[in-house]
């Protein structure tokens, strides 16, 4: 299938290849018929990423303070490879979009195959949208018209905020896509209404609805217009729905509002008021998101979890199907907002007119396209192998396109002798993204293909955590070498099972425990061979707040902070003493502010030979500090490691210091050992029993927190875990 994408960086717009989605859980495939352009938000995105550094820059003065702050933590390179890594991500447009289910996935309950559908799907030919994004389309309302179905939700989410009632006199500022469609949902509501608008055309059909209209081309005053037609009270409510930098809309707003008048922002202006317009009148501002209620919760559009209908009434699901009601009784009419009809094919050329005039409403026309869960990115690619004698070439599949694998992972295979064959993920566009940019010959959005190619004989899986088990046990069962991302798994359960499928597979399996194969681990790891006593060691994390709404933090997915990254350093920590964990003790924080006490943890483990380790890991801190810290202390020496920049000896007779130019956690130095053991049969790089020792290890400190504390042996959580017998 294919799919419109916009560089950021390049401000490149392309239609790409890529695989179909899979249908999921809660998710309905869709086959697109129509989609609309919204003119003020994509227009908005593309003079966006066709802005030069500096003008990205000025636009997201936010976003160039937490760069200040990463290069203070990280480096300056490190810093400018992921500011570019992200920049070089296309990203799709569009959200507006009509079409007929292909599939219907477990859980929807309104939709069946064969319906028509309105979503905020992309512009693609084949998308998969959440079933409370999802709204069937009525009969008597064509694809074209079911296409505005979302930016109608947004203007009526506006005016819900807004109350207007029989009678009321409401103005709407800016007459594009929204307060076009504003203008036509207040009339339905028996209101009268006053449009401003600088386009003629705009605002010839805003009178077509029935508003009265100020033309601000030929510099007319709307606050007077405003007073006129109020007959000098004032409007009720004023919905804003200009897309501007300036203020001026706003102050605008409040001048022409009567005392305890309303103001509902829609658009994008500047948020500058003079607080006596407020302060004097008593008016009330509400700033409108988006779709309505439940948009950007991920319980609610991404786990299906519907608001109780008795108290909240209209959510973005319940607003789709209300605006397609509308359509379909005709008190919406969303035909004369139609200014082209292009093939959808022709986008890259369509996002070219739209940037260079005023357009309102523009509608893609779609081909029939049949689901093809793989393609072919490369057709004749160029294979490295390993020409040494007794080696096996390494042929490598990827499961999960996310982001830590395209800035992390995948740069590295690509400057190994692998045959990078394969690259699966769910999103289509990413995997897509990342064979392009990474060499992979194929992209899919099934994984099981990668499992069934018999040249495959390494499988690397960077999913959710939750995800991690599984996988990994179905590709050693199809006898592929494993590297799996941190953590093993989320429950006994995982790891029972990849215990069983490791006993019966004749492959290895590595967790990707990067730190142990830091330049300074190792380091330190030569120094402390030599030691006479227990070690004492601190690691400090300074973890960075992640809201309670991430994926990583609920247990069900990610398996919270300290098993999904905790076990990261519980890792490290044994790696130095060489000793097994006995047991652990942990408390964390209680009455957190944000719910979450796991992540602001002090974790207390006790190893076999007597030396014990602390791992201090909290989310409360800022940005800037040094996220990573860690100090060995034995036979009256000190070892300090900072950030993995900087190793600093006290009392150490040959060592000092060990500075690195460039933050390096080992993950080079990690899958390139991984593809060298597969390539010559060697050994694991990591025995399965201390994989499993570290896992259980970060059980044990989870059950201690829930249990006040309480030391918790590995001994009494591996006897829950059945043997292979």
């Amino acid at each position: 299938m294919r799919q419109v994408v916009q560089n950021l960086r390049t401000g490149l717009t392309e239609v790409l290849d890529v695989p179909c989605p899979p249908v999921r859980p809660g998710y309905v495939l869709i086959r697109t018929r129509s989609s609309l352009i919204s003119a003020g938000t994509e227009r908005m995105l593309v003079e966006f990423s066709e802005a030069s550094l500096l003008g990205k820059a000025r636009r997201q003065p936010e976003k160039v303070r937490q760069v200040l702050d990463k290069i203070k933590a990280d480096g300056l390179l490190p810093t400018l490879e992921a500011v570019f890594a992200r920049l070089d991500e296309p990203m799709p447009l569009g959200y507006c979009n009509a079409g007929i289910a292909l599939e219907v996935g477990e859980g929807v309950r309104d939709i069946r195959q064969g319906d028509r559908v309105a979503s905020n799907g992309n512009h693609a030919e084949i998308v998969c949208v959440p079933k409370n994004l999802c709204a069937p389309i009525p009969n008597g309302v064509s694809d074209e018209e079911a296409a505005f179905t979302v930016i109608s939700s947004v203007a009526l989410q506006g005016v819900r905020l807004a109350a207007p009632t029989i009678g009321e006199r409401v103005a709407v500022l800016g007459l594009g896509l929204v307060g076009l469609i504003t203008v036509q949902i207040l009339r339905a509501n028996g209101c009268q209404v006053l449009g401003t608008d600088f386009s003629p055309d705009r605002l010839r059909l805003a009178e077509s609805f029935g508003a009265e209209v100020v033309d601000l081309s030929t510099g007319a005053d709307p606050v007077a217009a405003a007073e006129a037609f109020s007959s000098g009270r004032g409007v009720d409510a004023v919905i804003v729905a200009a897309s501007t930098k300036s203020p001026q809309p706003l102050e605008q707003a409040a001048k022409m509002c009567r005392k305890r008048g309303r103001i509902v922002l829609v658009g994008v202006v500047g948020l500058e008021f003079k607080r006596a317009d407020l302060y004097e009148k008593e008016i009330s501002f509400q700033v409108s998101c988006s779709y309505g209620p439940g948009r950007y919760d991920p319980l609610h559009e991404n786990a299906g979890q519907d608001y109780p209908f008795g108290f909240v009434r209209w959510t973005e699901k319940r607003n789709f199907e209300a605006v397609l009601q509308l359509m379909a009784e005709g008190k919406l009419n969303v035909k004369p907002l139609i200014s082209e009809r292009a093939p959808f094919l022709e986008a890259p050329n369509v996002y070219k007119r739209i940037s260079a005039r005023d357009s309102i409403g523009t509608v893609f026309v779609y081909p029939d396209a049949e689901p093809d869960r793989g393609i072919t990115v490369s057709a004749t690619p160029v294979i490295k192998r390993v020409s040494a004698p007794g080696v096996r070439t390494v042929t490598v599949g990827a499961i999960g396109a996310g982001n830590f694998a395209r800035t992390i992972q995948f740069p590295i295979l690509k400057t190994t002798s692998a045959c990078l064959r394969w690259v699966a993920d769910r999103d289509p566009l990413a995997c897509r993204h990342a064979a392009r940019k990474f060499g992979f010959q194929k992209a899919t959005s099934d994984y099981r293909e990668i499992l069934a190619d018999p040249e495959v004989n390494a499988v690397f899986v960077t999913v959710p955590h939750a995800l991690h088990a599984r996988i990994a046990c179905e590709a050693l069962e199809a006898g592929k070498y494993v590297f799996v991302e941190k953590p093993l798994s989320v429950d006994l359960a995982g790891v029972k099972c990849v215990r069983d499928a490791l006993a019966k597979s004749g492959c290895h399996l590595m967790v990707g425990f990067n730190r142990r194969f830091s330049p300074h681990v190792l380091k330190m790891a030569q120094l402390l061979r030599s030691r006479s006593g227990p070690l004492c060691l601190n690691m400090m994390v300074n973890a960075g707040a992640v809201p309670a709404s991430n994926w990583v933090q609920d247990p069900q997915v990610g398996g919270g902070r300290m098993i999904g990254e905790g076990c990261h350093f519980v890792d490290t920590l044994r790696f130095l003493v060489r000793s097994p964990v006995v047991s652990v003790s942990a408390v964390c924080v209680a009455n957190s502010p944000d719910g979450i006490g796991e992540d602001k943890a002090a974790v207390l483990l006790s190893f076999a030979d007597g030396s014990v380790g602390t791992l201090n890991y909290f989310a409360t801190g800022h940005r800037s500090y040094p996220k990573e810290q860690l100090q060995v202390f034995c036979d009256g020496k000190v070892l300090h490691l900072q950030n993995f920049r900087n190793l600093r000896g006290y009392g150490w007779s040959r060592f000092r210091t060990m500075k690195l130019w460039r933050q390096d956690k080992g993950h080079r130095n990690e899958i390139v050992s991984f593809m060298e053991q597969i390539a010559q049969g060697a050994d694991p790089l990591i025995p399965y029993e201390e994989i499993e020792e570290v896992t259980l290890a970060t059980f044990c400190a989870v059950r201690s927190m829930r249990e006040g504390g309480k030391r918790v042996a590995l001994a009494d959580l591996r006897a829950e875990l059945p043997s292979n017998a």
